[in-house]
């Protein structure tokens, strides 16, 4: 096998040499392998009392928690719109702390016009790009599934996954929509037996697969040379915008 030769770094003279770092596959396999069992937030869409989102987040915490892992689903009752309340507020605090926990996500929304429910926008929204240097969801992984009420359709997880790159997140490849969903659930609010059930166990598998192989090395997988040229003070100022007078 021929050998390829390494371009040196005076042939790229808008480097900044001692910031350059050539990827490193031995720092992807951690040394240290984390024992404890994947920490997973589950976030769904909708304020109905019979919510067929949170009804299908509430299953695919059974199955997470059936592969070893733990979780926490966070309820948005009582959660303010962005900016119309203080950051201290009690519910913000819990979603932001939960965020700060979780070591990957599942984001399940309904689709309402096309698009995934101001809800589900609000506790994305919520959660910053940014807490000081330290981004809460940066290198965490992510899952995403929606409901529907007609046909299948896939806009919502879409948007999600637009978003999910936003907030620096590693989304699995696959994801769920359930066309119908009012069928799919019995009066026992449990997920009937079907090609959807299936692909929310895959979801949930590959969830926890994903989680498994990057979250000791997010921070390789995330350590970026345009970042390392700036401070975290730097960074801060960036990345927060100053509030509207």
């Amino acid at each position: 096998m021929s050998e390829v030769a390494t371009l040196p770094l005076h042939a790229l003279p808008a480097v900044a040499p001692a910031l350059f770092r050539v990827p490193d596959p031995e720092r992807l396999a951690s040394p240290v392998r984390s024992r404890h069992p994947p920490r997973i937030l589950l976030l769904y869409g909708s304020l109905r009392q019979r919510s067929f989102s949170r009804l299908l987040v509430e299953e695919a915490a059974r199955l997470l928690q059936a592969m070893g892992a733990e979780t926490q689903v966070f309820h948005p009752c009582g959660l303010p719109l962005p900016d119309d309340a203080p950051e201290s507020h009690p519910k913000v605090q819990e979603l932001r702390q939960l965020a700060q926990w979780a070591e990957g996500m599942v984001w399940c929304s309904p689709e309402r016009h096309g698009a995934m429910t101001g809800i589900m926008k609000a506790q994305i929204d919520w959660i910053p790009l940014s807490a000081g240097a330290v981004r809460p969801t940066q290198g965490k992984t992510l899952a995403l599934m929606q409901v529907c009420g007609g046909s299948q359709s896939f806009n919502a997880v879409n948007q999600m996954r637009v978003l999910g790159r936003w907030m620096r997140m590693l989304t699995i490849p696959n994801q769920s929509s359930v066309a119908q969903a009012f069928q799919e659930f019995g009066d026992d609010n449990r997920m009937r037996p079907s090609s959807y059930y299936d692909r929310v166990v895959d979801v949930m598998e590959e969830l926890v697969k994903f989680t498994w192989l990057t979250r000791d090395v997010s921070l390789y997988l995330v350590d970026r040379y345009s970042e390392r040229k700036e401070t975290a003070e730097a960074l801060s100022q960036r990345v927060h915008l100053t509030p509207a007078t």
